[in-house]
């Protein structure tokens, strides 16, 4: 069954990129959209078993670490403060909004402060996407985009288990924190000594990509040992990206990788986003969803453009960048999922707040075509 369904994505997946280009949208928008259609929510073509999600899991890996391997490092120094501006007041705006939307919806203390935070977190795999259409991963917009996205993880999963330990949850946060800053000690101390030893030493193997598989060994091994530090596998396997970056071997890395993950994973991803939708008993939480997506996506475009513009950006572009930090994506729906086991959602809630989430998606490649001006260096889609 796996087989076929992985027929039928890749097939509407490319086809719903194509015509959602030539309507003058990212093509990632037609990817997600056809996840909804394949889904259960309409045709039920495609079920959301956890090998489809285990190969999701291992698309947006890739994604990131892609984005990783095409980041420009020096640029990446240059706009650090851009980005601690952008991850603060990204999280500061949606944190307050969300929490007086809880409380306006009659959730008790401790549950609005965790809406705050679930509001707060961002994912930028979608953006990375639609920054790769237009030309302007590597653009200053771009590069502080994703240095934000390290910083907006960091932050909401510290404040997320500070709240955990309060809702008695078995969380100490002096371990969250402990865990974290050693993951970015070894992280650091890797890229820098080890990665490019065990790229020299993998590179005269005689054995067939040696050297595409040495960097795929080690964008696994930092996304699991991001993950198992408590920060999301995605930063694990951009840092690890970015490491491989440094080497001589970043340009065939990137080439092979790229055709490994859009042939494959990375269409898969997408898809499974929209697959994970099912609409059935929301119609009476309607109001919920759409004052909940309001809050969503007002205060992360505010609070993150407004970051963009205390450091220096423009309106427009820091619009973009705003825009760019919307999408919720799978971190919020850990976090959700995270919730409802611990008692501060109840099912409802994490339904309506898993429609939410997907609202963001959706909405954030159309807003981020609508502030960001095309780059000439605009990489055609049909590459992928």
């Amino acid at each position: 069954m796996l087989i076929l369904q992985l027929a039928i994505i890749l097939l509407a997946s490319k086809i719903a990129g194509d015509i959602s280009v030539r309507l003058g949208q990212p093509s990632v928008l037609g990817k997600l959209l056809i996840g909804i259609v394949l889904g259960p929510a309409v045709l039920g073509l495609v079920t959301n078993t956890d090998m489809l999600q285990e190969l999701s899991q291992i698309g947006v890996i890739l994604l990131m670490f892609i984005a990783g391997l095409e980041t420009d490092t020096e640029e990446f120094k240059r706009t650090g403060k851009s980005s601690a501006f952008v991850g603060v007041a990204g999280i500061a705006v949606p944190f307050v909004f969300g929490y007086l939307a809880g409380i306006a919806t009659g959730m008790q203390g401790i549950e609005a402060v965790f809406l705050g935070l679930l509001l707060s977190a961002t994912s930028v795999s979608i953006s990375v996407q639609a920054l790769k259409e237009m030309g302007m991963l590597k653009s200053r917009e771009g590069t502080t985009i994703l240095g934000a996205a390290v910083i907006d993880d960091i932050l909401v999963i510290i404040a997320l288990a500070f709240v955990m330990s309060f809702a008695g949850s078995d969380v100490h946060l002096g371990m969250v924190v402990v865990k974290k800053i050693v993951f970015f000690a070894v992280a650091i101390l890797l890229a820098w000594k080890v990665v490019p030893w065990v790229m020299k030493k993998f590179a005269p193997l005689r054995v067939s990509e040696s050297v595409i598989s040495a960097a795929l060994i080690i964008c696994f091994s930092y996304a699991y040992m991001a993950e198992y530090a408590g920060v999301a596998a995605i930063i694990g396997a951009y840092i690890a990206g970015l490491a491989i970056s440094l080497t001589p071997y970043k340009r065939e890395v990137f080439e092979k990788v790229e055709t490994i993950s859009y042939s494959l994973f990375v269409p898969v991803f997408f898809t499974s986003i929209g697959v994970t939708v099912e609409f059935g008993g929301l119609a009476g939480n309607i109001g919920l969803i759409v004052l909940l997506s309001i809050v969503a996506v007002a205060t992360k475009l505010v609070g993150s453009a407004l970051g963009a513009r205390l450091s220096g950006f423009r309106w427009k572009p820091a619009l973009g960048i705003g825009a760019a930090m919307v999408s919720r994506g799978e971190v919020a729906l850990i976090i959700a999922a995270m919730g409802l086991e611990a008692g501060l959602l109840d099912k409802d809630m994490f339904a309506v707040v898993v429609i939410v989430v997907l609202i963001t998606t959706l909405i954030t490649p159309p807003m981020m075509k609508l502030f960001m001006k095309k780059s000439s260096a605009a990489e055609p889609e049909h590459s992928h």
